[in-house]
């Protein structure tokens, strides 16, 4: 979706496409890691991942 006043575009994270873009990319690593750490609310902690 594209603002016609400022010209940014966004991403829904909730369909496929915007989850896939936001996390699986290997930029974005770190970001998965906390959001998995986060589900697991201390029972498990992931610390590495691989794609």
């Amino acid at each position: 979706m594209t603002d016609r006043l400022t010209g940014d575009r966004y991403v829904n994270p909730y369909t496929d496409f915007g989850f896939k873009m936001l996390f699986g990319t290997e930029m974005n690593k770190e970001l998965l890691i906390s959001f998995v750490n986060s589900l697991f609310d201390g029972k498990e902690v992931i610390t590495d991942l691989t794609y």
